[in-house]
């Protein structure tokens, strides 16, 4: 049992390393897309509906105007004309992970500027301790606003972590998540969601961030133990729990990474 490369403390025989395995063996575990059509736009919206997201999509000249429409406050939750609930104008908490997609949208900046949020900003942090204790802040806010690394049609999000604070604030902490996601990772399976995440994203990220990695070098995944991966922690989200805690909204254009 080869765990030793993987630094784990201890382990068990009952313990293997889920990347010991190439995505391919997924297949066999995971659930086939339920629905096909000629449009990956349809497919995934209707994915999205199938997995109890909360979601809407948008088209590409209201981008950073979307994000702010769908927040509130729990108990002014009321639908609007799009699916996507109407913004309280009261000061509330707010933060984000890593998401270039939602800088270069310029939708982090939107909500700073609104004054109607209270934000912990990661990016402000100027040592480890305060940027590890906007991490925690996290799982108390109202809102926490991410992307993903890759969804598949049939509504499943994918994504791909370092140290592990993103994939834990949208699996459970923070009353919402809102989750902006450009149809440039939209996949048509899981598998491919995987690969997507794992051989575009990642190495694309590592590079933006100058780690020390073998993808960094040739922008190829190795499947590596290094010490700085991004890849410790593969996330899978089938479904949202509790139902509409998870806001998607699908963007129809390439966006982020």
């Amino acid at each position: 049992m080869p765990l030793a490369p993987h630094r784990y403390r201890s382990s068990t025989s009952m313990v293997r390393p889920f990347l010991d395995s190439p995505p391919s063996s997924l297949s066999t575990h995971l659930p086939r897309p339920r629905q096909v059509m000629t449009s990956p736009w349809a497919t995934a919206r209707s994915g999205l509906t199938q997995g109890r997201w909360l979601s809407s999509t948008f088209p590409a000249e209201m981008r950073s105007a979307a994000l702010p429409r769908a927040m509130e406050k729990p108990e002014e939750s009321t639908a609007s004309s799009r699916g996507v609930l109407t913004v309280s104008r009261t000061v509330f908490p707010v933060t984000w992970g890593g998401s270039m997609t939602l800088r270069d949208m310029g939708l982090t900046q939107a909500v700073k500027k609104s004054g109607h949020y209270t934000v912990y900003d990661r990016d402000e942090a100027t040592t480890p301790q305060a940027k590890r204790q906007c991490y925690l802040k996290a799982f108390d806010c109202d809102y926490y606003l991410t992307s993903v690394n890759a969804m598949s049609e049939d509504g499943v999000l994918v994504n791909v972590d370092g140290n592990g604070n993103r994939v834990a604030a949208i699996t459970w902490g923070p009353r919402h998540v809102i989750m902006v996601v450009g149809m440039n990772k939209v996949a048509a399976s899981v598998e491919a969601a995987l690969m997507r995440a794992r051989h575009t994203a990642a190495p694309i990220n590592t590079a933006r961030m100058q780690l020390d990695t073998p993808c960094t070098r040739d922008g190829a995944c190795h499947n590596c133990n290094a010490e700085h991966c991004i890849c410790n922690y593969v996330h899978f989200m089938r479904n949202s729990y509790p139902a509409g805690r998870h806001i998607v909204i699908l963007v129809n254009e390439p966006w982020g990474y």
